[in-house]
């Protein structure tokens, strides 16, 4: 009896542990709301166009232009990056690419994706993809690691015919993330995310008739429900379930070695 009602606990534990588990192997909601998706590009990192994550930006633009997006993404987040370009009908072969850039600027290597591909004379449309590490909650200074924070999408041509500049296309950018879980989660977090302007706004806050906090941050985006900053994960959960499961290993050990009590006692002269 004992023994069935500890493994009904094991079981019952393994069960609570499972759902944020699942749920971390699953793409990132869309977020809600009624706002409209982008329709404009900028034209560099400080007039980047802010989208969010599940959300499906457009814009007008010429062959030869720099397109720029930013959106934001928190730790243990992997973020993929699509674009697609609607080409003239008539063109020569040209090569399109896109870049993201971390809070930092610092160019993010795409772990896999078409980053670059090359249009066939005539072809309709391209498509390009980046999809980036898992963003760390936080890296050594000398790292490469991606971080929370903002995040720039470039979208550019780096190989065309004269003839062609200038002509008009069409740009569609998607981001999409997936959770991770507590496989990516490190031992420590980012005083702040990685989003312009925050150090100022930080050194701001608490003095009386000083606005620079409000003027200095230029990105208003963030993930639904704030940033996490890593210090939760899934891992918190599966240490706990190791915890409970050893204290179980030992009290059965206990029970099925601890025997029937105390030995008779042998009779005198026996």
């Amino acid at each position: 009896m004992r023994m069935t009602t500890m493994w009904g606990a094991a079981l019952l534990v393994l069960g609570l542990a499972a759902g944020p588990a699942a749920a971390d192997s699953t793409p990132s909601a869309s977020p809600s709301g009624d706002a409209a998706a982008p329709t404009s590009a900028g034209t560099s990192f400080r007039t980047a166009t802010e989208i969010e994550q599940g959300r499906t930006a457009t814009a007008s633009a010429s062959t030869g232009d720099y397109l720029y997006w930013s959106f934001a993404a928190d730790a243990l987040e992997r973020p993929t990056v699509k674009a697609t370009v609607k080409l003239p009908a008539s063109h020569a072969a040209q090569t399109w690419q896109v870049d993201v850039y971390d809070g930092l600027r610092r160019r993010q290597a795409c772990q896999y994706g078409a980053q670059t591909r090359t249009a066939a004379q005539g072809a309709a449309e391209v498509e390009v993809e980046c999809v980036l590490r898992t963003v760390r909650a936080w890296s050594e200074p000398w790292a490469d690691d991606p971080l929370p924070g903002t995040y720039y999408v470039r979208l550019t041509t780096v190989r065309l015919q004269t003839a062609d500049l200038g002509r008009p296309v069409d740009a569609t950018v998607r981001v999409d993330s997936k959770d991770v879980g507590g496989s990516a989660a490190v031992d420590g977090w980012l005083a702040e995310p990685l989003v312009p302007g925050v150090a100022v706004a930080s050194q701001g806050d608490g003095k009386e008739g000083d606005d620079s906090a409000r003027t200095a941050v230029l990105s208003g985006i963030e993930p639904d429900g704030g940033w996490s900053s890593g210090w939760w994960s899934d891992r918190w959960v599966w240490t706990g379930v190791g915890a409970v499961l050893a204290a179980l290993a030992g009290i059965g050990g206990y029970v099925l070695t601890r025997g029937t009590g105390r030995p008779g006692r042998v009779p005198p002269g026996a």
